[in-house]
């Protein structure tokens, strides 16, 4: 499957006013573990402890670039979750539009990624795989953890232990699993929260968000539902906005 880049509806045939087509770019395919962060959109197989994993990095504009890499994290897999869902896609878009060089992967089981699901736990171990990768090829590159849903969770889950620099979790899934004895980052973090949705409770992620030593930078959209329907483009925006003090210095100085 094709790098998808959603862009913004404008005059096409029966599209919604404000809807976000999702425009599919042929990335490059490269042999499994490249030696070098692709200076394109590319497609590749990394090695996980399950198995090879599936995965998909994309490129800043050089003249925008800044010294980071972001990972972005997929929700649940058992329920249709993966690399190329809308939300995960467009917090990649934001996050290279501000200047990070990116990369998404599906978790074990997911796609063309082996293994099985573990319910949480193997899939920090790929994550964690995932982040090897790119401190081999990107050392002093500044790491970002981002996710979504179940990907969310995973990404809060491993922060701590994977050193990440920044974090930014949409939807997490407060209540629906156990963030009890998680280690909490201290470094800057963004949570973004739809006030309508329907399978996180807001109001226990705002709770939550209220008993944490650290408190994360909480953006809360109103009328927006769990897969952010018809406002894609508004969580983009928020995305950019909140993470503009928190970026590492420019690539080429």
């Amino acid at each position: 499957m094709g790098c998808a880049r959603p862009v913004k509806s404008g005059p096409i045939g029966s599209a919604e006013p404000g809807a976000v087509i999702i425009v599919y770019m042929n990335p490059i395919e490269l042999p499994a573990d490249p030696t070098h962060f692709p200076d394109e959109a590319a497609s590749f197989m990394l090695d996980g402890p399950a198995g090879k994993l599936e995965a998909l990095s994309d490129i800043a504009i050089p003249a925008d670039a800044r010294r980071g890499v972001a990972v972005v994290c997929h929700p649940h897999p058992l329920q249709g979750g993966t690399m190329h869902n809308k939300v995960v896609t467009m917090a990649e878009r934001a996050l290279r539009e501000s200047g990070l060089d990116t990369v998404r992967f599906n978790f074990r089981g997911t796609g063309a990624s082996q293994g099985e699901y573990d319910d949480g736990h193997g899939e920090g171990d790929d994550l964690a795989a995932v982040v090897a990768w790119v401190r081999q090829v990107r050392p002093d590159d500044a790491l970002w953890l981002a996710g979504f849903s179940f990907g969310s969770y995973v990404s809060i889950r491993n922060a701590v232990r994977l050193r990440a620099d920044a974090l930014i979790s949409i939807a997490p899934p407060v209540g629906r699993w156990k963030f009890e004895g998680v280690a909490l980052p201290t470094c800057p973090w963004l949570i973004v929260q739809g006030e309508a949705d329907e399978i996180v409770e807001p109001q226990a992620v705002f709770d939550w968000v209220d008993t944490l030593e650290h408190e994360p930078e909480l953006v809360r959209m109103p009328d927006t539902s769990h897969f952010f329907h018809r406002r894609l483009m508004d969580l983009r925006g928020a995305i950019k906005h909140a993470v503009l003090g928190w970026l590492p210095p420019m690539r080429q100085a």
